[in-house]
């Protein structure tokens, strides 16, 4: 980027307030140098046309959540003709929908009548603490709902008879256990696809561009793969339920089949660590499961040799 003014020039006031910058920030960029230094024109500094692109440029990128230290790496690639252009379609992929869902906007009278007919104010609270219900800015009785499918499910539950507060707490726990599976998705295709784009080097435009194309395809497959195992694990728990509770035979039976057994807390911790929390009882079981097969194997196999010497002797 020149240092040249080009077209338009502004004094440091001017520019801030076009770019909504304010003073102190803008001086605070030069010092960084994320900004290049005004042209001295008598006793007065002026700024042009490319400085107020640049700090456009900045705002944009620490919306989307790029540290400073980064915002320069980008700028000093942008500057040295390699491109931000590939980089931002790749920022804008990942910070697109994820979602078709749309957001609406309700009014609390509206809320009221879909939650019971009266108003709750705890409840409402509860909601945009969770950010099921976003306040309208300048609006007190309207909200903006980022999820109307997620307010549909809960008016449900309320009309079958299940509390507000029950499930605000459902919804608490289910989202820290929905954030570790997203948690370990996208460590997954990290490991597995993007890290030959991310692997401690700034990606060229080719590179940034096939690994948007990557997130387009990839997107809707952890939705997919956990909405098949919901539908696998409700079936299985569904059932079992119900049999629990009209067969109490086949019920005690169940609990007979199931032990507790004491691991230590070292073992489990290092579990954790390996598969995460949630895991750590299926990954206990896998193993045992496959300590056992290994020594039947080991055991047919030990039988097979012995039964062969038995046969060769004379």
């Amino acid at each position: 980027m020149s240092d040249e003014p080009a077209g338009a020039v502004y004094r440091i006031e001017d520019l801030a307030h076009r770019s909504g910058a304010t003073v102190r920030t803008i001086r605070a960029y030069q010092d960084r140098g994320l900004l290049p230094r005004p042209e001295r024109r008598g006793r007065a500094n002026v700024y042009g046309d490319a400085h107020l692109v640049r700090l456009r440029q900045i705002a944009d990128l620490l919306d989307r959540g790029y540290t400073l230290a980064s915002i320069k790496e980008l700028l000093e690639a942008w500057d040295t003709g390699r491109g931000l252009g590939g980089i931002l379609g790749l920022v804008a992929e990942v910070d697109g929908p994820w979602t078709d869902e749309r957001a609406v906007r309700i009014s609390r009278a509206e809320l009221a009548e879909r939650f019971g007919g009266s108003p709750d104010d705890a409840a409402v609270a509860d909601a945009v603490e969770l950010g099921v219900l976003e306040p309208v800015p300048g609006s007190a009785d309207s909200f903006l709902v980022p999820s109307p499918q997620e307010l549909a499910v809960a008016a449900e539950l309320y009309a079958a008879g299940v509390p507000l507060s029950a499930i605000s707490g459902h919804l608490r726990e289910l989202r820290a256990k929905v954030e570790h599976i997203a948690s370990r998705f996208l460590e997954f295709t990290t490991e597995h696809v993007f890290a030959r784009y991310l692997g401690g080097h700034q990606p060229s435009d080719a590179e940034a561009a096939e690994a948007a194309s990557l997130v387009r395809r990839l997107r809707p497959l952890a939705q997919q793969t956990v909405d098949a195992e919901l539908a696998r694990a409700m079936r299985l728990f569904a059932t079992r339920g119900l049999r629990e509770r009209l067969d109490p035979e086949w019920s005690r039976e169940r609990r007979e089949e199931t032990r507790s057994v004491e691991i230590p807390v070292d073992t489990t911790r290092a579990v954790e660590r390996l598969v995460g929390a949630q895991q750590v009882a299926a990954f206990v079981t896998a193993a045992a499961e496959r300590e056992v097969q290994a020594r039947t194997l080991d055991r047919l196999s030990a039988n097979h040799l012995t039964q062969g010497v038995i046969d060769e002797k004379p």
